[in-house]
């Protein structure tokens, strides 16, 4: 049996932007991430997948529901437990990239290891390998105005994995690339969720990507569908 990584239960959260103005952004979501998943969460502009992200990220507080990081409940850690657990539990991939543009490819993959408690030696090296086996060793010590997207959205992934993390959340990864980048990044995904067991969950506008994975996740006005 898999091991479950993620539990949210009847997770509901609110955005107070006046006293009669009050959105609803997720009104009782469920959802379960297990070991070796590769899932998509889709739904329409407005049902809360990017607020769900968050709050499966610890980016975010709910409002009510229960959320446990592996056998970690959110409600009994404060906040500074839950960066540290972040930062060695969970990577991420954004749609605009989010590297450092005064940062190397080498320099902006160590950073993360950095955050995740890693010594000066081993990020390099672990940072090195990954970077070898995305095929970026040749572009480790470019910047990211000198990469393309796609180079770009690889150093993302290789920033995510560093600190070997239990799942990588990816919301809108290939929302910036092309039609056949965006093929590429998926195809290194689903490669790295088979050959290492790599978990994924991740927030897409994209059929395509969508269809690419093991498993849907639909929203729609804050609920499950």
């Amino acid at each position: 049996m898999s091991k479950v990584i993620i539990s949210a239960k009847n997770i509901r959260k609110s955005y107070k932007l006046s006293k009669k103005n009050i959105i609803e952004a997720l009104r009782g979501v469920n959802i379960e991430v297990k070991e070796g998943d590769f899932s998509a969460i889709v739904g329409p502009s407005g049902c809360g997948k990017s607020t769900l992200m968050h709050i499966l990220g610890l980016l975010d507080r709910p409002d009510e529901g229960e959320l446990f990081i592996g056998d970690i409940n959110i409600k009994t850690i404060k906040d500074r437990q839950a960066h540290k657990l972040r930062a060695k539990k969970i990577g991420f991939i954004f749609q605009g990239f989010n590297l450092i543009p005064t940062l190397t490819a080498l320099e902006n993959v160590m950073l993360a290891g950095r955050y995740g408690g890693m010594k000066k030696k081993e990020r390099k090296e672990r940072a090195l390998k990954i970077l070898k086996v995305l095929g970026l060793i040749d572009r480790v010590n470019h910047k990211p105005n000198e990469l393309s997207g796609g180079q770009q959205q690889r150093v993302a992934i290789a920033r995510a994995l560093i600190n070997d993390p239990a799942v990588i959340l990816a919301d809108e990864p290939t929302g910036e690339l092309d039609s056949k980048t965006s093929l590429e990044i998926i195809e290194i995904l689903k490669k790295l969720n088979k050959d290492n067991n790599q978990t994924f969950l991740l927030v897409t506008h994209n059929t395509d990507v969508a269809n690419a994975c093991k498993k849907i996740i639909k929203l729609k006005d804050g609920k499950n569908e």
